[in-house]
């Protein structure tokens, strides 16, 4: 096997030609893959100026990256490298740079807290289309004291609030609508959208919380909302009317629906109610766990 220096990582690494082209594997551009370079392009793009080459290179390495993580097959010829340095995908800014490590991160985890190894870190500052490891770890710092990302060592790990914005800045992600209702009354509000909301978005739903309490006037949910949702979660803790209504709307509009309920008013339900099964939780942190299953199934 012929081995051959990567034009746009400078490693040198093994090759196989393919027709008209070379396929360059497992160098910095394409770890434990490839990409397929025109033959006939080699050596017109190493004879381009060094200012051009310092300008254009790591964008070049890092779209090879960015495509082959997500496996898609990369052929390039020298005609390519304009547009590629040209294309508006090409983030420019800090905070841009920084979501492509964030959706990066999350390519490779299961969810939040999940730990991906990034070794070493000098061959890896394309992640985030940088000219140099100096960028990379002032975008890793940047987003540490954003408490987007945690690093031990070598390992990152997303925080829920770093899960959400790579799912948010990715784009292509579309979230389901859905809506959670809730009675207030006991203060569940807060606890919910620290501990519940962020699990569902990564399960890919876009969460509203609508809450009714005794000590307000009455209060309608939007039916509509619900009407538009594609997933219902109604908690029976304090048995408002207003969830029993809109849940059973959303059933009626053949809207999947997930009954829950705290433990210390499962045996206060009726009768007919208790025929629902709701889940029953302890803490919003045992809840998060129930539903993340539900959602996974």
């Amino acid at each position: 096997m012929i081995k051959k220096r990567c034009l746009f990582c400078d490693e040198i690494v093994p090759t196989n030609q393919e027709g008209d082209y070379d396929k360059f594997i497992g160098c910095s551009c394409s770890p434990g893959g490839f990409y397929c370079l025109l033959k006939d392009s080699y050596e017109p793009i190493q004879s381009f100026p060094h200012q051009k080459k310092r300008n254009l290179f790591h964008l070049v390495s890092a779209y090879i990256r960015e495509l082959s993580d997500g496996d898609e097959k990369v052929v390039l010829s020298a005609d390519d490298l304009e547009s590629i340095e040209n294309s508006p995908k090409i983030p420019l800014s800090v905070e841009d740079k920084g979501n492509r490590l964030l959706q990066y991160l999350q390519r490779h985890a299961n969810g939040p807290g999940e730990p991906v190894v990034i070794h070493p870190l000098s061959n890896n500052y394309n992640l985030t289309y940088s000219p140099n490891l100096q960028e990379l770890v002032y975008i890793i710092d940047r987003l540490r004291g954003d408490g987007l990302l945690i690093r031990e060592g070598m390992s990152f790990l997303l925080t829920e609030k770093g899960w959400s914005q790579a799912t948010a800045s990715a784009g292509g992600k579309k979230l389901k609508p859905c809506s959670v209702l809730i009675a207030d009354e006991n203060g569940m509000r807060t606890e919910w959208q620290e501990m519940l909301l962020p699990k569902m978005e990564q399960y890919g739903y876009l969460p509203r919380m609508l809450t009714h309490t005794k000590t307000q006037k009455h209060e309608r949910y939007s039916l509509e909302l619900i009407a538009n949702s594609k997933l219902v979660i109604a908690d029976l803790t304090g048995q408002s009317p207003e969830v029993y209504l809109a849940g059973g709307y959303a059933l009626g509009l053949n809207i999947p629906v997930l009954w829950t309920v705290n433990s210390r008013q499962a045996d206060l339900l009726p009768e007919q109610v208790k025929e629902i099964r709701p889940m029953v939780w302890n803490t919003a942190e045992e809840l998060a766990v129930i539903l993340q299953q539900k959602l996974s199934l």
